[in-house]
């Protein structure tokens, strides 16, 4: 389907083989290019006191898998959840992340990804003088925590994660740039957005800015038209499948260009 297209795949390392995987299968090669590093929060005490003293709040509120996953590892690779405290997931990745560790969910929107979608649901419109704590990277988004506290809630932060820029090598991109040879893009973050432009060269900024973007949220979208990026197009959700299906669409025709 993708006949022989080479689509470069922005995921961090570790969450780059589903959808290089996916692209391979439908004809595709998969260019990998990292431009994002997930790492552990350099205060590991810290987040292991955090996480032994869980009763104080009403609310844990984990953001992504990787907020799952760098937590349970920071704390020896369990985390004890009194029934008292209830449990929520921005999406169903992060879900899917809880349950695997051996946590339950309480709660994660029924449409939607994004903290947005936490917030529109009928439990999160009544938290005034609850706890709320919300795991997450360095340096993460602020809309969740600013509506809680509107709401009379009472919320901390426990990063666990930073995401940092990664040391790798974009001689491939740059030699399909250069060829004309690269026919799309997939980015997963605002940050990744940035640091692309920073790892390949600025002498095929112009071509790569022309080439088909696909994004997994309208925030992504609207960060890339900021940085020049004009033919954009938005998954339906962040999932690999969802962004091989919107790779496929730009590829193949079909497509009204927004920006």
């Amino acid at each position: 389907m993708l006949n022989g297209a080479h689509i470069l795949v922005t995921r961090p390392a570790h969450q780059a083989d589903k959808l290089s995987a996916l692209i391979a299968a439908q004809g595709g090669v998969a260019v990998r290019l990292p431009t994002l590093a997930i790492v552990g929060a350099d205060d590991m005490g810290h987040i292991k006191d955090a996480l032994s003293d869980l009763e104080r709040f009403h609310w844990l509120v984990f953001i992504s898998a990787n907020a799952v996953n760098f937590a349970v590892r920071a704390n020896g690779g369990k985390i004890k959840i009194a029934q008292s405290v209830r449990v929520a997931a921005v999406g169903q990745a992060t879900a899917e992340a809880l349950v695997q560790n051996g946590l339950r969910v309480d709660l994660v929107p029924e449409q939607g990804y994004s903290s947005e979608a936490l917030l529109a649901t009928p439990t999160m419109q009544q938290v005034a003088h609850q706890a709320f704590l919300i795991i997450r990277g360095e340096g993460g988004r602020e809309e969740l925590a600013a509506v809680l506290r509107n709401r009379d809630a009472q919320v901390d932060y426990l990063a666990v994660y930073k995401r940092v820029l990664p040391v790798v090598d974009s001689a491939k991109a740059d030699a399909l740039l250069a060829a004309n040879m690269l026919n799309a893009i997939t980015i997963t973050s605002g940050e990744a957005v940035q640091n692309l432009l920073l790892l390949v060269a600025k002498r095929h900024h112009q071509k790569m800015l022309a080439l088909p973007l696909v994004v997994i949220s309208d925030r992504i979208r609207k960060i890339a038209a900021e940085k020049g990026f004009s033919r954009i197009m938005v998954t339906k959700n962040p999932s690999d499948v969802a962004i091989l299906e919107a790779v496929t669409t730009c590829l193949t025709g079909g497509r009204a260009w927004q920006n």
